[in-house]
């Protein structure tokens, strides 16, 4: 199909379909973006869980720079919020803060995600707009008796390109958004986790001191 043929589709589709290719843009412009950033975000949650992990002593050094290398990673902010915390609050009180300190987070972690989701709602019914657009002008060649049937079913196959470009897009951001959101899970799940491990740590633990030193040299 040649680039001229392509550029005849779209006019006949009522222009829906150059709308369509936008909306693949700005899906493709967030699922990349997004991906990026969530990966990033797992693999720092992987490696401070590592860090905390009961099983491996807690050295000041490895916190320090662990910590320098995932400043900006939302992970950081329940170390933080551990650090603030007043050495004579109980367990429950701490747990409370480092609650706060995750809910905070959340919203970085599914940011523009609901343009994916508002991607995959549109573009199929942007399709089927396009098709109806484009099977009005297939019929309006009825008027010819010699060329009027085969000129109509070549104008409805042309038209449900439409349709078939609005469901292609809206699997692609599906597919992605399920998976998008599979990792937000698993990074709140991690935040979670490091939460437990925090606190274990501040009232379970003869390491606390080791770790309170750690988090005051960063």
């Amino acid at each position: 199909m040649t680039l001229s043929k392509l550029f005849e589709l779209a006019n006949h589709s009522g222009g829906t379909l150059y709308l369509m290719c936008l909306l693949l843009l700005v899906a493709l412009t967030v699922i990349i973006e997004r991906t990026r950033f969530l990966s990033t975000m797992q693999q720092g949650g992987d490696d401070l869980i590592n860090l905390l992990d009961a099983n491996t002593p807690l050295h000041a050094e490895a916190m320090q720079n662990a910590l320098r290398k995932h400043c900006k990673h939302p992970h950081v902010s329940l170390f933080q919020a551990s650090l603030i915390e007043p050495v004579e609050s109980e367990r429950d009180t701490c747990a409370g803060h480092l609650e706060e300190a995750v809910m905070r987070e959340v919203p970085t972690l599914d940011r523009s995600l609901w343009v994916l989701d508002t991607v995959i709602t549109l573009a199929p019914l942007l399709g089927l707009f396009g098709t109806i657009v484009g099977m009005f002008s297939a019929f309006a060649v009825l008027g010819d008796v010699q060329g009027g049937a085969s000129q109509v079913t070549g104008g409805i196959a042309e038209a449900l390109i439409a349709t078939a470009s609005g469901l292609m897009i809206a699997m692609i951001g599906l597919v992605f958004f399920n998976w998008l959101n599979t990792k937000v899970r698993v990074i709140v799940h991690q935040m979670e986790t490091i939460k437990v491990m925090l606190l274990n740590r501040r009232f379970g633990a003869p390491a606390v001191a080791g770790m309170r030193a750690a988090l005051k040299a960063v």
